[in-house]
């Protein structure tokens, strides 16, 4: 099977997903093709060089509607050959993205393809586009649905973490995205949002609150518990799909949850001859990729099993792997990842998360990835993981090998 390989990964930097956010005024179609603009100067992509640009994002109506990916590439300078798909795997949708592209050029279905996604949450916000898994009752009552939170803090609940322990994880994501931005650990691949005049709008991520610490998290309330204990109350759902538990107990609240922002992320991905053609030297190996459907009440599980799999086509143990991404959905996410793997903080999340930077839905995981790479040059060291907890209960994983 033909190797597929990164060539380059950008990002935006993040802005707050509010009407006050620097990015606010900016839409997905202009951001998307930014990314799109700033690969092709980056690569020298002249002409129908890439088969296709696949693009995530996950509420897609309104102006993230109507097939984004391709209004991106006829908004962008790219040549007007090159298609567009857009796909939709909840928060994967951006990693899912870079692995379907990965797997096109394994496949033999071109040399070449860019891939990623966006997310304006302070234009489009999330759950605006009403989809049945929330609100259908043909299907919530059968899969005995809950939102989000509360998964979040079943998960805590039912694998003994505590409040603590998610506000510590919280609190050492913020210094580590803090010191990772001091140092200009992120300089390689963010690129500066610019208006039509060329002026700067945003070039660093703004969601960080950087003086965080445990008593400052010890104030806010648990955003879930209302939710959950109201009658009839969530918890009460929850808790009939896993009868063993007695009560939930809410511990996520904003400060160690992610944040919502916007942003958007690209991938280049290629096969050798791409790159000998192009004058590009390859920056890593897509190695494996896997995704996994998982039980939908519980919902945030998917990093585990997912991990697993992609771990037994990778042929590889978790000592294997040097450095690892898992997504900052909730702080429970990363917990449970940890606990069971045996896994040590110190290779999780090594500059911060999506609880200190944000996660635009469509974007996350193509910007893990490439995070991913980053750090893995940066320290000279060979492997990564990359992954994410998926909406109404699912999972997606990448490795890479850096060269």
């Amino acid at each position: 099977m033909t190797e597929a390989y990164i060539y380059d990964a950008i990002r935006t930097p993040r802005g707050k997903g509010r009407a006050d956010g620097s990015l606010h005024e900016v839409t997905s179609l202009t951001l998307s093709a930014g990314v799109l603009d700033a690969l092709k100067e980056r690569n020298g992509l002249d002409g129908h060089v890439v088969e296709d640009v696949i693009w995530g994002n996950v509420t897609q109506v309104g102006e993230q509607g109507a097939c984004l990916a391709r209004s991106a590439v006829l908004k962008s300078s790219l040549d007007q050959r090159i298609p567009g798909l857009a796909i939709n795997r909840f928060c994967a949708s951006g990693m899912e993205a870079v692995n379907l592209a990965a797997n096109q050029v394994r496949g033999g279905a071109g040399n070449a393809y860019i891939a990623g996604g966006v997310e304006m949450m302070s234009r489009v916000p999330m759950g605006s586009d009403g989809g049945a898994v929330a609100v259908d009752p043909a299907l919530t009552f059968d899969i005995d649905f809950v939102p989000q939170g509360i998964s979040a803090d079943l998960i805590a609940t039912k694998y003994g973490f505590s409040r603590d322990d998610a506000d510590t994880l919280a609190v050492e994501s913020q210094r580590r995205a803090t010191e990772a931005w001091a140092e200009g650990r992120f300089a390689k691949s963010v690129v500066p949002v610019k208006d039509v005049n060329g002026l700067t709008i945003l070039d660093r991520d703004e969601y960080i609150r950087s003086g965080t610490d445990m008593q400052s998290l010890g104030r806010l309330e648990p955003a879930f518990k209302m939710m959950g204990e109201a009658m009839p109350g969530f918890d009460k759902v929850a808790l009939l799909r896993y009868p063993e538990i007695e009560r939930i107990n809410h511990i996520h609240h904003a400060g160690n949850s992610s944040g919502i922002v916007d942003g958007a992320a690209g991938m280049l991905i290629g096969n050798a001859e791409f790159g000998k053609a192009m004058g590009l030297k390859p920056r890593a190996r897509i190695r494996a990729t896997a995704k996994i459907g998982t039980e939908p009440t519980i919902m945030l599980t998917g990093p585990v099993p997912v991990t697993e799999r992609v771990l037994a086509q990778a042929g590889m143990q978790i000592g294997d792997i040097d450095l690892f991404e898992v997504n900052e959905a909730f702080a429970s996410v990363v917990l449970l990842f940890e606990q069971h793997f045996g896994v040590s903080h110190d290779k999780v999340n090594v500059n911060g998360g999506s609880i200190a930077m944000g996660h635009p839905l469509g974007a996350t995981g193509a910007i893990i990835v490439g995070t991913m790479l980053d750090e893995l040059e940066r320290r000279g060291l060979s492997t990564g993981l990359a992954t994410l907890c998926v909406a109404s209960g699912m999972g997606a994983a990448t490795i890479i090998e850096r060269l």
